[in-house]
């Protein structure tokens, strides 16, 4: 790993912003297509660039191997579901308050961590940081103007997609022998096979004529905001590491809110920008007291 230059400054911030436009894509894509519809396409697409390039670098591809039912498992858990859980709420959520509710990922991960890892126990400066983002989640519930009865149930099932993700993260420990590629690759081919039946026989997409926009979306979607994405996340991975990629959780939240004001005109609250700054804070927080583990090994 090397130190970051101005090159490695420039893709994160291409990757937070590739990232943060997949919210208010979702919410275009679901003008016309179903939420089942919609995780298939962004898997289909997304498995273009990535199958592409473990083709190019001779990368095994080990979805059928005898490690197969991880692939599966972590296809339905990292892929499947949080895709799915994401454009089902935001198909009744603003796409703003999503990438807030997404960004909670990284404290979600933290309490994970605690109960299920040996070396990610709770300290002082972490318990802070998780009780001052998720108060933030708190006070963004109590936004009555874009949080009601009505939707309610959907924002909770966004919540639930991040949460997806950092379970999925989770099992993932369970084959981090392998490369990135060829997992990525194989838990694709696991969420497409898991998707196409679901798809088929529930939604059947066939009998709908999307709109051009809706089309435009979900294709950027897969190949962007999941199969290109990807591929930058691991070249940011091997260059600068962990510590550095996960920068980009600070840098989502704020693209989305700007994006969706941009592309869709949604509405900014008070309490959406009092949400968004006590959710950063608190990844601050929670990042310091890992960063501070990080250099003392």
């Amino acid at each position: 790993m090397r130190q970051p230059k101005l090159i490695d400054y420039i893709l994160l911030i291409i990757l937070s912003l590739i990232w943060a436009s997949a919210f208010f894509n979702i919410k275009i894509a679901t003008e016309s297509f179903g939420p089942i519809t919609i995780a298939f396409l962004r898997v289909l697409f997304g498995s273009i660039p990535v199958l592409l390039l473990c083709f190019y670098k001779k990368i095994k591809i080990e979805a059928f191997s005898k490690d197969w039912h991880w692939f599966a498992i972590i296809g339905f858990v990292n892929l499947v579901a949080p895709f799915f859980l994401i454009a089902y709420g935001v198909k009744s959520v603003q796409s703003n308050l999503a990438a807030i509710l997404m960004s909670t990922t990284p404290l979600s991960s933290t309490v994970l961590g605690h109960f299920f890892t040996k070396n990610e126990k709770f300290n002082f400066i972490k318990t802070f940081g998780i009780l001052i983002g998720f108060s933030g989640i708190i006070y963004l519930f109590s936004d009555n103007f874009l949080i009601n009865d009505n939707n309610f149930f959907s924002a909770l099932m966004i919540l639930l997609g991040s949460t997806c993700y950092v379970i999925g993260g989770v099992l993932t420990l369970k084959i981090s022998n392998k490369k990135n590629e060829n997992v990525t690759g194989s838990i694709l081919i696991w969420a497409i096979i898991i998707l196409i039946p679901l798809v088929s026989f529930i939604e059947k997409p066939w009998n709908t004529i999307p709109s051009v926009e809706s089309s435009v979306s979900v294709i950027y979607l897969g190949l962007v905001s999941t199969g290109l994405a990807w591929l930058l996340r691991f070249r940011i991975l091997k260059n600068n590491g962990l510590i550095f990629q996960s920068q980009v959780s600070y840098l989502i939240p704020i693209f989305g809110i700007g994006l969706s004001y941009i592309f869709l005109d949604e509405l900014i609250t008070d309490k959406v920008i009092v949400s968004l700054l006590a959710v950063l804070v608190g990844l601050y927080f929670v990042k310091k007291a890992g960063s501070k583990k990080y250099e003392k090994r």
